[in-house]
């Protein structure tokens, strides 16, 4: 994530050890024993969202008053202290900025509560998580979301909840007429994510400024990926490495194929080629922009599956691999390539679930 260049928690450091813990994976009575291992993870600071609202729960407000200040002052020190109206507007900006990068680049939180949610709009909490192989906006990384609540496309909506819950936690501080203000922040949501999704995914598509028509292109690509299951990481990865105007796919353009019999591809092709031409930008720089920002890698979870299985007979090879390809996501790996790594995902892949177990 951090390489991604998302916001982020780092890992510090792994323990393994040998001894052996239960676990009931997918809450279903089937115990098993599985070795034990100890992540240690860093922030600059763990308070989220739901450290304010259990204070204002619980009428403590001196001690809310406290953690707000102390967020401000050490993390945020632009922000006047005691204004408390910049602070809602400042986290709620950064998480706007957080979940457009979760969303450009396939990324789903399977437990996106309060609790989950830090202050500094990190990706804290990694539980069962899962980037999108074929894009499939209802994707559910957490087996025990029957509801679709944590979806990979409700995500955006799910900050957007989180963030009127700490409008919520923070009305002890605001006065009456802070708390109108505050709701009409929240209100503004929306307008600012688009704003933010939409930068975000015209770098995807190498295009150098604001265009006309920018947001239909962005709809028609994801509507033929949605329609045809293409890959997420792939598809993008693959059109930096094209031509528009002289479009000549290999075996090694197998994300694209799944696309270009869509009926709606030529209308794309055409719009592309002229948001390019209007935009001034060359054919070469568009790729060039587009292979920076659209990883050749990303931590699918069939390739976390396969280092655990290789993990468990006491052989880290692949889980080194991973650390060291995934820390350089944009560059080719030989060994990774030979491993099928932006090859199509096994079919076994299809079968795996997580849980906050996992």
């Amino acid at each position: 994530m951090h390489a991604l260049g998302i916001p982020t928690s780092r890992a510090a450091a792994i323990v393994v050890s040998k001894d052996k813990v239960v676990r009931d994976q997918f809450y279903n009575g089937r115990m098993k024993y599985e070795p034990t291992a100890v992540v240690l993870r860093l922030a600059p600071t763990w308070f989220r969202i739901g450290s304010l609202e259990i204070l204002t729960r619980e009428k403590e407000v001196t001690n809310l008053k406290q953690v707000v200040d102390f967020t401000i002052e050490h993390y945020m020190p632009t922000i006047p202290q005691g204004n408390y109206l910049k602070f809602l507007t400042t986290v709620l900006e950064q998480s706007a900025a957080l979940v457009s990068l979760w969303m450009a680049h396939g990324f789903t939180h399977g437990v996106l509560n309060t609790d989950n949610m830090s202050l500094l709009s990190i990706t804290i909490d990694y539980g069962p998580f899962g980037f999108l192989d074929s894009y499939n906006p209802s994707f559910v990384p957490n087996h025990s979301d029957d509801e679709g609540r944590y979806s990979y496309l409700n995500q955006p909506k799910i900050f957007k909840w989180n963030m009127a819950r700490l409008a919520d936690a923070l009305q002890p501080l605001l006065s009456a007429e802070e708390q109108k203000e505050a709701a009409a922040t929240i209100g503004r949501f929306d307008e600012i994510y688009q704003q933010q999704f939409i930068s975000i995914f015209r770098r995807k598509l190498g295009l150098s400024k604001a265009a006309k028509d920018e947001v239909k292109l962005v709809q028609l690509l994801l509507d033929m990926m949605q329609q045809r299951r293409a890959d997420f990481t792939q598809t993008f990865r693959q059109l930096g490495a094209i031509h528009l105007d002289n479009i000549e796919l290999g075996e090694e353009h197998w994300a694209l194929h799944s696309i270009t019999t869509h009926p709606s591809f030529s209308e794309f092709i055409s719009l592309y080629q002229r948001i390019v031409q209007e935009t001034g930008i060359s054919d070469e720089e568009r790729c060039r922009v587009m292979n920076g920002v659209n990883p050749r890698y990303v931590l699918r979870n069939w390739m976390a599956e396969a280092a655990i299985r290789q993990a468990e007979k006491d052989d880290f090879h692949l889980t080194h691999l991973l650390s060291k390809v995934l820390s350089k996501p944009y560059d080719k790996d030989d060994e990774a390539e030979s491993l099928g790594f932006s090859n199509p995902p096994p079919d076994w892949a299809c079968s795996l679930r997580v849980s906050c177990s996992s």
